[in-house]
């Protein structure tokens, strides 16, 4: 069991919060502290990525069972989930495998299905930065605009650049095992799994193609209790509409 790094705001029933690939708790900082007017939010760095531990396995499975870890860790008996994208995923495998440690969990723009990637442009931009030789954070986003052209992508990537002790500069993320495994990640599809009754909300982007009208009759076979909300966003619903996505949570959980 590796022990996850994690912030904690407020109090009543808890709820957990799981990021997405390339991602960390900070990123749902705003976010957590807002929901813990009315609950106890848990804001979780998954495995090899923010200051949790680099390891050297890494699967939708694995980071169920994390999650199952961290309940018994913090003596959780039911909780409230969240995760968006690869978290979204994890927390659906999590459900899948202990139903009766979920109250209601909210999925954000990520389907059961198997995805066909997307990411790869990612995963070699960060590759290429010569991480060892760099001295500033000016020349890290250089050589990141050199194959990104957002800029909020860019910013969001950015914030996994930390001082290294010994000097210079490396990255949270553990970047050789998340590109070793993501083609597994993308590849992993739910949707012959065995049916359970949990209570979830699918919110997705309109803006985003991760979950599509016809991908909804496919959830409904896996989780029969799903319900879906889609807000004018793109794939970071948090990021674009937090607003709107905290209301409607709360309306969720307190439904």
């Amino acid at each position: 069991m590796i022990r996850l790094n994690y912030k904690t705001y407020g109090e009543g029933s808890p709820v957990l919060i799981f990021h997405g690939i390339f991602g960390m708790l900070d990123n749902w900082n705003s976010f957590g502290k807002k929901l813990a007017e009315t609950h106890k939010v848990y804001l979780i760095d998954q495995r090899d990525h923010g200051r949790s531990p680099h390891t050297d396995e890494f699967s939708y499975p694995i980071l169920a069972q994390d999650i199952f870890d961290f309940l018994v860790e913090h003596n959780l008996e039911k909780v409230h989930l969240i995760g968006h994208s690869m978290g979204g995923k994890a927390v659906m495998e999590f459900a899948l495998s202990h139903p009766d440690k979920v109250v209601k969990m909210v999925v954000v723009d990520m389907g059961i299905k198997a995805y066909e990637g997307g990411h790869e442009y990612i995963i070699d931009a960060l590759s290429n930065v010569p991480i060892d030789e760099v001295t500033s954070r000016r020349m890290v986003e250089e050589h990141l605009s050199q194959e990104i052209n957002s800029f909020s992508v860019r910013q969001f990537l950015m914030k996994n650049l930390t001082r290294n002790p010994e000097g210079g500069y490396t990255w949270k993320i553990n970047l050789s095992l998340l590109k070793e495994s993501y083609a597994d990640l993308m590849a992993h599809d739910l949707s012959q799994r065995e049916r359970v009754e949990v209570d979830t909300l699918f919110i997705n982007g309109l803006k985003s193609d991760y979950i599509l009208s016809e991908d909804e009759s496919k959830i409904l076979e896996v989780f029969p209790l799903a319900s879906f909300l889609g807000l004018e966003a793109g794939h970071w619903v948090h990021a674009e509409k937090p607003e709107e996505l905290l209301k409607q949570v709360q309306l969720f959980f307190e439904g």
